[in-house]
């Protein structure tokens, strides 16, 4: 009767692990399933059973719980707004110099900057930005 009741708390945890997404009713579910076969098999006592629970929810948070949590947590933020205008590629409109130029930036025109102030960029060449410094794109040519 006891393996019956370790089964039927494992399968509402797990199934209750669906409405959090922390991992954490995952691992209690999981434990008291082990718990649960373990009950079946050897017909164990209630102390047992909740040594064998404790122990397999020890294991399970400290050792299989970050590991599926690096896997499958949080993903890479992905870049927005500013952040993502790094690394593209922009025309040149009118000349870049140390301080005055415009450029084509994913369809709008930017005020730019060289990285290195001792270099212009004429009309029609390809740069790339490498910041966005408030309103004004640092770009450069690349090699």
């Amino acid at each position: 009767m006891a393996a019956i009741v370790w089964l039927v708390a494992g399968l509402l945890l797990a199934a209750a692990e669906m409405l959090t997404g922390d991992l954490t009713l995952l691992m209690l579910g999981v434990a008291a399933l082990g718990t649960a076969g373990v009950s079946a098999v050897a017909d164990t006592t209630l102390v047992v059973d909740a040594v064998v629970f404790g122990v397999l929810t020890l294991v399970l948070f400290l050792g299989v719980r970050p590991l599926l949590r690096r896997r499958f947590g949080t993903p890479p933020p992905i870049p927005t707004n500013v952040a993502a205008l790094e690394g593209k590629s922009a025309l040149v409109l009118e000349q870049v110099a140390a301080h005055a130029g415009r450029v084509k930036l994913d369809g709008e025109v930017w005020t730019a900057r060289p990285m290195d102030e001792s270099e212009v960029y004429e009309p029609g060449t390809k740069v790339y930005v490498m910041r966005i410094e408030g309103a004004t794109a640092v770009v450069w040519k690349g090699p």
